[in-house]
């Protein structure tokens, strides 16, 4: 007798006020690709599509991320309990200096360092905020 249908994760959906700023900055830091139809417009052009929401896929094609236009969106106060975080994107690197290499980056792009423990000898990571707000941790850890 067979169990009920496993519904399997399609993708995660951020909120924010601007998709495509949002979209930009998990593109870059993640190396993935826009939806079709979902590709930033020239210069000095409309942009329908990211005023309300935008899909990144993998390098393979699969859905990863969206993102849904809201109007407001108060930014996490983690670790003070005030605004909890809801949600985090766990992310890794094979080694400290990728990590303080993707420090960088994150922070090129617009994100913001909320928690540095890369000194830590069990467990070096550090938590980042995206322009949005939304606390992800990006951890030192053997690639599987």
């Amino acid at each position: 007798m067979e169990g009920p249908p496993i519904p399997q994760l399609a993708q995660v959906v951020l909120d924010t006020t601007n998709p495509r700023a949002s979209a930009e900055f998990w593109r870059l830091l993640l190396g993935l690709a826009y939806r079709k139809g979902h590709e930033p417009p020239e210069p000095g052009e409309d942009d329908p599509a990211g005023r309300d929401w935008l899909n990144l896929l993998t390098r393979t094609g699969e859905p990863c991320l969206a993102f849904q236009r809201v109007d407001e969106l108060p930014r996490s106060t983690w670790p003070k309990p005030t605004i909890p975080q809801q949600l985090h994107l766990d992310l890794t690197v094979s080694s400290l200096d990728e990590l303080i290499s993707a420090q960088s980056r994150v922070v090129e792009l617009g994100g913001e360092l909320r928690l540095d423990r890369s000194n830590s000898t069990e467990e070096p990571l550090q938590v980042f905020l995206d322009p949005d707000g939304h606390p992800f941790c990006i951890f030192v850890a053997e690639r599987v």
